[in-house]
């Protein structure tokens, strides 16, 4: 499937990006990039208890727009530890795969456009790529981008600073 036929030209975003391409360890997929970096720890604890990790383990390729710690953090307290737990699990898949796409979508995939791009959750994410004074930044849903193009075997992680939630 071409990523490119899920892109679709829309309006939306704000904030200035840190961008920055990273190169994963040799065979290292989503889950160990994202295993081996300490400010997706919580992340990671998340897609453990949904029940995620085969697929993220998986061909792929995917995106992934990966909250931080700090995200996580920022959401009201108690949050993150109920999500957690067994009887939110259906809960917490449909947050985790919201933040998820089929394809490779790097940061000059994206800059100086605004697309939707269709998530494992079904939900639609607004991606600007033309936030800045010359463009050189990217939103997801409003959320920044604060480390793009952490790559992986099977994809690519984009770091954002909010929890993304469907609506």
């Amino acid at each position: 499937m071409d990523r490119r036929s899920t892109l679709k030209l829309i309006g939306g975003g704000a904030a200035l990006a840190a961008l920055g391409a990273c190169a994963a360890p040799q065979g290292a997929d989503i889950i160990d990039v994202a295993s081996g970096n300490p400010n997706f720890s919580t992340l990671v604890a998340a897609i453990q208890a949904a029940g995620l990790v085969d697929t993220l383990r998986s061909e792929g390729p995917f995106t992934v727009f990966a909250p931080t710690n700090d995200a996580f953090a920022a959401l009201p307290a108690g949050t993150v530890e109920s999500l957690l737990l067994p009887e939110n699990k259906d809960q917490l898949v449909n947050i985790l795969t919201y933040h998820v796409v089929r394809g490779q979508i790097t940061a000059g995939d994206v800059l100086g456009t605004q697309q939707s791009v269709v998530t494992l959750q079904g939900g639609v994410l607004a991606v600007d790529g033309t936030v800045g004074k010359v463009g050189t930044g990217v939103t997801v849903n409003g959320a920044n981008v604060v480390q793009a193009d952490v790559f992986a075997t099977n994809g690519v992680i984009h770091a954002i600073d909010q929890v993304l939630l469907p609506e």
